[in-house]
Formats: C-alpha cells, sequence, structure tokens
C-alpha cells in the first residue's frame, strides 16, 4: 500500500541517523544582512530591490513557490543601506526576517499584461517614497531581474539605477561559520541520496526512478529543489548536459548525474559522481576515461588556496587531451553557495578569463571534469565541492569514487 512505503522508510530522513547541525539562525540572518548592506556601501546605493528567489532567501529567508518567482514574481523586496527591509506581496508563510511587509505593483505579464508600464511608473514612485521614509538623500538605487519599463520609470524620476546583481551576488560570495555548517549538512543529504541512487542501480532500472530517489531525500529532509534532471545513462552520457529519461540501463553502461540541489535551508550540493552499472565488467575505455576525469581533478584540486588568481588557475588547470576538448565542461571551477555562484574559471583553450578576480578563504567551489570524446558511447563526469581555507582547501564531498573504474 503508498502509505506503508512512507510510514516503512527508515532511511530518508538524515536527522533520524545523525544529528544536525546547531545553526545559530539569528547570527546567520544578521550575517547576511550585513553583507547586503556592505555591497550597498561598496556600491553607494541607498537600497535594492531584489526579486530573484535566491536572493529573497538570503535577505529575509523568503521562501514561498522559488521557481513560480522565478519566472513569475509576485513578491519583491525594498532592502535599504540603512533602514527596514520591506516585503512587497507576500504570498505563503510570512518571511521572519523581513521588517515589514506591503502589497506589491505587478512584476509579470501574468499579473499585469499591458498594464506593466502604468504599474512600473507607481513601483517608481513608490521607490522614491521610500528612500523619502529612510531619510536618505541618495538617488542610486540597485535594481535586480526586472522590466526595462521600470528602469526607465526611475530614470524619469532622478534616480540612478544599477544592477542589482552587483549587490546580491557580491554579498554571498564568503561564507559564514553557519552558512558552512549548512552547506555541509545539503552535502550529507545528498549523499544519502546517492547512496540510495547507488543501492539500486541494476539493470532494468530507468533513469528518471534513479533520480526520483535523490529528489525524494532531497524533499524528506525540508529541502527544495533541483536545477536540473541531470543524469544520464548508456549512449546518452555523451556528450555531457542530457537530462534524465524514462531510458531503461542496461547492464555495462556508465550512469553521471550531477545534483545541482538546492537542499535544506536553501543551500547547495553541487556534487557528480559516475557510476557503473553491472554484472558486466567496465571496458578498458571505460576505466581509462574514469582515470582521466579524476586525474583532472585532483590536479586541479591542489591548485585552490586563497590569492591564486582566477586567470592563473585557468593557466595551470590540468591540461585536457586534445580528444576530449570540443565535449569538455564549460568549466574547470566555479562557485556555490544557495545555488551556482561567482567565481567561473572556463577551460584555458576556450579563450581567456571572462574576468579577473582571485580565490578568497571562506568561498565554496566546485571542481568540475567530463570525460568523452567526440563520437563515442562513454563518457565520465566528476565532480567534487570544497571549502577554501587558510591552508588550501578542504573537500566537503565524501562520497566515494567508484570501485570498478578506479
Amino acid at each position: 500500500m503508498p502509505d506503508r512505503m512512507i510510514t516503512n522508510d527508515d532511511w530518508s530522513d538524515l536527522s533520524r541517523q545523525r544529528p544536525m547541525p546547531e545553526i545559530d539562525r539569528n547570527r546567520l540572518h544578521r550575517y547576511r544582512t550585513k553583507r547586503l548592506k556592505e555591497a550597498l556601501v561598496r556600491h553607494d546605493a541607498a537600497m535594492c530591490l531584489l526579486v530573484n528567489p535566491i536572493s529573497l532567501r538570503y535577505a529575509v529567508d523568503f521562501r514561498s513557490y522559488p521557481l513560480f518567482q522565478s519566472h513569475i514574481p509576485l513578491a519583491y523586496l525594498f532592502f535599504p543601506q540603512e533602514g527596514p527591509s520591506v516585503v512587497h506581496g507576500v504570498f505563503g508563510p510570512l518571511p521572519t526576517a523581513a521588517d515589514s511587509v506591503r502589497p506589491a505593483r505587478p512584476l509579470s505579464y501574468f499579473e499585469g499584461a499591458d498594464t506593466l508600464a502604468e504599474t512600473a511608473r507607481l513601483l517608481a514612485d513608490d521607490i522614491v517614497q521610500f528612500l523619502s521614509e529612510i531619510g536618505t538623500t541618495n538617488r542610486r538605487v540597485a535594481v535586480e531581474y526586472v522590466n526595462p519599463s521600470l528602469t526607465q520609470a526611475l530614470l524619469q524620476r532622478g534616480i540612478e539605477v544599477i544592477d542589482g546583481v552587483l549587490v546580491s551576488e557580491e554579498a554571498r560570495v564568503i561564507k559564514s561559520e553557519d552558512e558552512i555548517a549548512c552547506i555541509r549538512w545539503a552535502v550529507l543529504v545528498a549523499e544519502l541520496g546517492m547512496a540510495k541512487m547507488k543501492e539500486a542501480l541494476r539493470a532494468g532500472v530507468s533513469e528518471v526512478q534513479l533520480w526520483a530517489l535523490l529528489n525524494y531525500t532531497n524533499l524528506a529532509n525540508d529541502g527544495d529543489w533541483h536545477e536540473g534532471r541531470m543524469l544520464a545513462s548508456g549512449p546518452r552520457v555523451n556528450p555531457w548536459g542530457q537530462e534524465a529519461t524514462p531510458r531503461i540501463i542496461e547492464s555495462g553502461d556508465l550512469v553521471g548525474f550531477d545534483t545541482d540541489m538546492v537542499g535544506p535551508m536553501g543551500y547547495f550540493a553541487d556534487i557528480s559522481r559516475t557510476f557503473h552499472c553491472g554484472p558486466t565488467p567496465p571496458s578498458a575505455r571505460q576505466k581509462q576515461l574514469y582515470r582521466l576525469a579524476l586525474a583532472e581533478i585532483e590536479h586541479n584540486l591542489r591548485l585552490v588556496r586563497p590569492g591564486v588568481s582566477l586567470s592563473d588557475f585557468q593557466e595551470r588547470a590540468w591540461p585536457v587531451p586534445e580528444e576530449f576538448q570540443k565535449n569538455a565542461y564549460s568549466c574547470v571551477i566555479h562557485g556555490v553557495g544557495m545555488c551556482d555562484e561567482y567565481p567561473q574559471v572556463r577551460p584555458v583553450f576556450r579563450g581567456p578569463a571572462a574576468y579577473e578576480g582571485i580565490l578568497r578563504e571562506g568561498m565554496v567551489i566546485c571542481v568540475e571534469s567530463y570525460m568523452g570524446a567526440v563520437g563515442e558511447r562513454d563518457g565520465v563526469k566528476l565532480e567534487q565541492q570544497v571549502l577554501v581555507t587558510k591552508e588550501g582547501c578542504e573537500i566537503m564531498s565524501t562520497f566515494p569514487m567508484e570501485a570498478a573504474l578506479v
């Protein structure tokens, strides 16, 4: 019976198996608020208008309908450099970290249709009034991902508009002690789901059935969502980037996946592994691909330390053999926190670094590899999530590599 599938589930709730970390929620919120305000000061902005669900979670722990919010924004936040924050258009539970709540103007076509230009003018008036309320003469406002009509309306009222991501994204780069504890827990939850996937892997199981185990584990631990369904098997594992389908996994297949998981407390677990499905033994080529991917990961992990520039990291990264360059992964490292974040370093054969910067203590970084030659059946995806420490890095993702392929 379906009810017994849940009542007899004695594995998915990780807190029953090990204690959750002790997170000081008030201290966590104070740190995130401080980071946002410091970013506003750096960019000399009086306030930011936030609409991205990740930014709303970071700023005031607003969690309702995040995927809906990402394409039909119903809520937005006025977050000032000095003064109280105001959430507009709350649906669902009130965010505990917001100072007050007010009605919202329509931002989406779903809500406003052909009246969006008029509602943008009204929202611009609201922003001007808010600046007056908080007692600032600063007329520089950071606006995150909203309609051009709002920018036009603000400019007409003498407001200088800058990109809101300069505030919201920069704030998230360096993690606090509490954030790191949240990330560790998210990784543990993801690895619990990965272990269940490994246990269930056999010929006859479908890709979506395996992926569902990871998704179920995340939800059972009060996690949120996955950025994609990045799991592929057999001939679908090369080239990389194909999402899970009902394809039935066969003996001898490689099964690669990337968790891309917004987990408990809103923090990200981004781990990739490639499994081998028996009983057919792995081929020599499958083992070779795996060893190459592992070599790239291990080499690049040794480069992770504070003070390394992004361009230097790119130049010193493991040299991907030419036969794998066309299908190689889009980056060799990238940041994570509540999602994929700054910074990102792409392979050197894809051109110079897109921007400059340095790795800093307190960043959380993912180190990536994909090995698969054009026209071949097999490919291997691996990824480790690490904390940048004073001495170098600490590997946070401890799920073992595939013994049959190593």
